[in-house]
């Protein structure tokens, strides 16, 4: 089970002004404007918790029009980010604070809502997912909750609010954003009814569009007790849905038994089967993580024992993250527990300069070769030669050498 406070005996606003000082007067600036307004979502929870609180978002029954006239004739900057939902946001100190009009869902279809502005703030947290999201903090510091979410945090219980089936249908995502939230906040032993209709309303997360799922996978993956949380997904039927190529849960055990960091594209690479290029595309991937990915699982893998020149010769085709990533990748098939010797592999890599070729194919045709086929053969054997001597050779060795290949 989490750690956690009970939260019932916290004051937020005071724990909020004592980690983030600068946050009084901006919230005084927003409050002057909206009295009204409160703290909502993971803001409130966060500080009930005594997490770090990151984004401080508020809600008021003010329409957003008049939100945004209200913040500009207070001088503030105002920007409609969101207007179709409610949402504004207040730049102040260049630090932007969304601010949120009371909604009610008019219409849903599993993916997307429409709404309309509410004054009640009741109505407005029923939208809301979990009871631990559903609180409000108002300016004198008075929490808000009308689905118990100080006592599920205490109980270190993520549940519904309301009917768990309803919520899923309201929004298929819920389904994996139960699984992120109960990692974090959850205990042991999920909410029987959040588990049960996860599992039952597994198929809609296929009708999610690919960017939604690959958000909340990596976040799963970034965050605490991912072994435990995927095999859940497993348990529910979920996971084969949004990895239909498959996955190899016990690999990415193995890597998370080594204590490597948290990086989820690493630790994607150990989960993703299959091929991970085909993976990375229909997940639209950006390029950047889809080549590292195909290059951490593709490539020769370091390991202990490498002599310098060895480690040198793999920086000359790879750059230090991939080689490294390679290495916990290959300790985790090999061992699968710490070990201070790939731990010294890794360090000596990330040392070592990356060693760069000091020849081009105009040092061959200055040299006295006919341009042509024969340079990139002329150029490689050099290189050849270069990587054989721990690509240690400077540029006058290599273009000595260069001239000797031309000459025998």
């Amino acid at each position: 089970m989490n750690d956690l406070p009970p939260a019932a005996t916290l004051d937020p606003l005071a724990r909020l002004y004592r980690t983030r000082p600068d946050t009084a007067a901006t919230l005084a600036r927003i409050w002057d404007v909206l009295p009204d307004a409160r703290l909502v979502g993971g803001a409130v929870r966060d500080l009930l918790c005594g997490r770090a609180v990151t984004d401080m978002d508020l809600a008021t029954a003010v329409p957003p029009s008049d939100v945004m006239a209200r913040l500009r004739a207070a001088g503030i900057r105002v920007v409609p980010t969101g207007l179709v939902h409610g949402t504004v946001t207040a730049v102040i100190d260049g630090r932007p604070h969304e601010i949120t009009t009371l909604r009610r869902d008019v219409q849903t279809d599993g993916r997307h809502a429409q709404v309309a502005w509410t004054d009640d703030w009741r109505e407005d947290a029923a939208r809301r997912d979990f009871t631990i999201n559903a609180m409000s903090c108002d300016r004198a510091g008075v929490v808000h909750d009308p689905f118990g979410g100080q006592a599920d945090l205490a109980a270190a219980r993520v549940r519904f609010v309301g009917d768990a089936r309803a919520r899923i249908t309201e929004d298929a995502l819920r389904i994996l954003r139960f699984f992120r939230f109960n990692a974090r906040y959850g205990g042991d032993v999920p909410d029987a009814e959040a588990m049960a209709a996860a599992t039952a309303l597994a198929p809609m997360v296929e009708r999610l569009s690919v960017e939604r799922i690959w958000s909340e996978l990596r976040r799963i993956l970034a965050g605490p007790r991912v072994a435990e949380t995927l095999a859940l997904m497993e348990h529910a039927g979920v996971l084969a849905r949004i990895l239909p190529e498959g996955y190899d849960l016990s690999r990415l055990g193995r890597l998370l038994a080594c204590d490597g960091p948290v990086d989820p594209l690493l630790r994607c690479a150990a989960l993703f089967a299959g091929d991970v290029a085909e993976i990375a595309q229909r997940l639209r991937l950006s390029r950047a993580d889809g080549r590292f990915m195909l290059a951490v699982r593709d490539g020769t893998a370091p390991h202990p024992g490498m002599t310098a020149h060895d480690i040198a010769r793999m920086l000359a085709a790879d750059p230090a993250e991939i080689l490294i990533a390679r290495a916990w990748l290959r300790q985790a098939h090999e061992l699968g527990r710490p070990d201070a010797r790939w731990d010294g592999l890794r360090d000596a890599i990330a040392r070592t300069p990356r060693p760069v070729f000091p020849l081009a194919g105009r040092d061959v045709v200055a040299a006295g070769c006919t341009p042509g086929p024969r340079v990139g053969e002329v150029l490689e054997q050099v290189r050849q030669w270069w990587l054989a001597g721990g690509c240690e050779a400077a540029r006058a060795a290599c273009l000595a050498h260069l001239r000797q290949v031309l000459a025998g």
